[in-house]
């Protein structure tokens, strides 16, 4: 099985549950659900429909603002940047605009009609959005060739556990749409394949920031 983010084939079985079987790569320590059983794209947007993202709700601002924050330590006026993910109630955006910065919003299924050209942006913000990737691979790949040189790269997503035993317990991955997972050392593995900054926040909320030499393609 090859790693659906590095493309390593030196994968093995991680864990096998009722419902899916988990990979890990040897490679850069990725773990990611068997492809066969993802869902497919109808019944992955249904799941998206039932979510309650509303920019008015102050509880969803709170559980924002773990990115935002920090975020606005790293980023100066004048700044453009893109919520990649934003789901169907664009709120970061909203959060970062009363801030007076300009925000972009993408979303695959609710609004794909974005144009995306690549060195575009000073700042990208994915929030709840890489646990979902089929081909993270080439999503992260992409992201990162929107961003300018110099610009930072704003992710939150859960931390996958220590051991396999709290894996199997872990309520993360019960989500249906939740088909790949992270850790402080996948992105370490990112940070140096892409020659980026990395800062680990917390157990989900990373930053990578891009060289101010590296060109955007």
């Amino acid at each position: 099985m090859n790693c659906t983010l590095c493309q390593s084939s030196n994968s093995i079985i991680y864990s096998e549950l009722s419902d899916a079987n988990y990979f890990q790569c040897q490679e850069c320590l990725f773990i990611f659900q068997d492809p066969a059983t993802y869902l497919v794209n109808s019944e992955e947007k249904a799941r998206y429909d039932t979510h309650q993202n509303n920019p008015e709700d102050e509880g969803y601002r709170k559980f924002l603002s773990r990115v935002v924050d920090p975020l606005l330590e790293r980023i100066q006026p004048g700044d453009k940047g893109l919520d990649f993910g934003c789901g169907p109630g664009p709120t970061i955006s909203v959060m970062l605009e009363e801030r007076g910065f300009a925000v972009d919003n993408y979303d695959l299924y609710f609004c794909p009609e974005t144009k995306l050209i690549d060195g575009s942006y000073d700042f990208i913000t994915s929030t709840e959005v890489f646990e979902h990737f089929y081909k993270p691979g080439r999503e992260i790949e992409r992201i990162w060739k929107l961003l300018k040189p110099g610009g930072v790269l704003g992710v939150m997503t859960l931390f996958y556990p220590e051991t396999e035993e709290e894996f199997r317990k872990w309520w993360y991955k019960n989500d249906p749409t939740h088909v790949c997972f992270f850790s402080p050392e996948v992105f370490n593995f990112l940070a140096e394949k892409y020659g980026a900054e990395v800062e680990v926040l917390s157990d989900q909320v990373v930053f990578l920031k891009k060289p101010l030499n590296q060109k955007s393609s």
